[in-house]
């Protein structure tokens, strides 16, 4: 059976991402011209320049191409639709999509939403209309990742004690870097977060405030410890991703975002060894794979890992850690707030970001 799938937001020129644009629907659409089983068919985009350009690149058909969103999934009734907007309405579209009762499954960009009660109401949503909501954190398939979750399963360092990261912010990046830890300790949820944030120069990526300098602790329910440090400080933990386990320790891109090496493992007693991945940190292969698993998902009906379920938990942790700065104190989960504390308190005046235009 072939599935059909649609692209929601095709975005401004690809070959010119920014932080108001990074044509993500690009990436997607090229993931399901090259994954089996799904026939691109439909796109829609309220520019209709865009789309146009996006169905021209794809060969979609003047009958594939719309304005609206709600038309597009009454017209077409596409089986997969990729979510690639905004994050600020992420859930909107999202939602929309789920209650269409058209859509088997929607697939949408990180992070999740522009808030916290959106994002569970995302994932409640989908678990109510039986529909697979899935959530872009491809990173869990690149090679570098995979390879390190293979080496720590397989006991090379002994048990997981903690995970750390360091990353540009908390939220747009940080999504990704929270869902990789919470993807290397088996989804487990985190119990508390106590973080704080200095935010003095306006960070806005595709339409969301990004704090300049964060430092996050955290726990997870069975006992595994996370630190994470963002922006101005990321040096200090200066990894991608770092495995510290009873016996040892495993890096996924040490220095950080930018790193040249993808991975290396010291065994207690033992100097770092390399390990060859074949691919670096960064790439758009991880995003097909990313896009066969979700096709997949919604042919046989089974979870993929990019799961609204698993997304939350890492979700969660970013909203806790601003919610943390905001109360001054550590947040113990569920996290019972509603809103996006950093966005608020730049909004109540609490934080007072200027702005870098002219």
């Amino acid at each position: 059976m072939t599935l059909t799938a649609a692209v929601v937001g095709a975005g401004p020129d690809p070959d010119n991402p920014s932080g108001d644009g990074y044509a993500m629907g690009y990436r997607h659409a090229d993931a399901y011209e090259e994954v089996d089983g799904v026939d691109l068919v439909a796109v829609a985009d309220i520019v209709p320049e865009n789309a146009r350009a996006f169905a021209d690149e794809y060969g979609i058909g003047d009958d594939g191409v719309f304005e609206d969103y709600e038309v597009m999934l009454e017209s077409v009734e596409p089986d997969v639709v990729s979510v690639t907007v905004p994050p600020a309405i992420h859930a909107d579209i999202s939602i929309g999509c789920i209650r269409s009762g058209v859509v088997a499954g929607v697939h949408c960009e990180k992070p999740m939403s522009r808030t916290w009660g959106e994002a569970r109401a995302m994932a409640e949503e989908a678990d109510r209309h039986d529909v697979q909501l899935t959530f872009n954190h491809q990173r869990r398939f690149g090679e570098p990742f995979r390879r390190a979750k293979e080496l720590l399963d397989a006991g090379e360092i002994g048990d997981l004690e903690r995970v750390e990261f360091s990353a540009p912010n908390v939220y747009d990046y940080g999504s990704h870097s929270f869902d990789l830890c919470s993807y290397y300790n088996d989804e487990t949820e985190a119990e508390w977060v106590l973080a704080n944030v200095d935010y003095r120069e306006e960070d806005v990526l595709f339409g969301a405030h990004n704090e300049n300098h964060a430092v996050v602790q955290w726990r997870y329910e069975n006992g595994v410890t996370g630190l994470a440090t963002t922006g101005v400080g990321a040096e200090t933990v200066a990894c991608h991703n770092r495995l510290i386990g009873s016996e040892g320790v495993i890096e996924v891109g040490p220095g950080g975002v930018s790193a040249s090496e993808p991975l290396r493992i010291r065994r207690d007693g033992e100097g770092w060894e390399s390990i060859a991945c074949g691919e670096g940190v960064h790439g758009d292969d991880c995003i097909r794979r990313a896009i066969a698993d979700v096709v997949a998902g919604v042919a046989t009906g089974d979870p993929s890992e990019l799961s609204a379920r698993n997304a939350l938990v890492g979700t969660e942790l970013i909203f806790g850690a601003w919610e943390s700065a905001r109360r001054r104190g550590r947040v113990d989960f569920p996290l019972d707030i509603d809103d996006n504390p950093l966005e608020s308190m730049v909004e109540s005046g609490e934080l007072t970001p200027e702005s870098g235009d002219p």
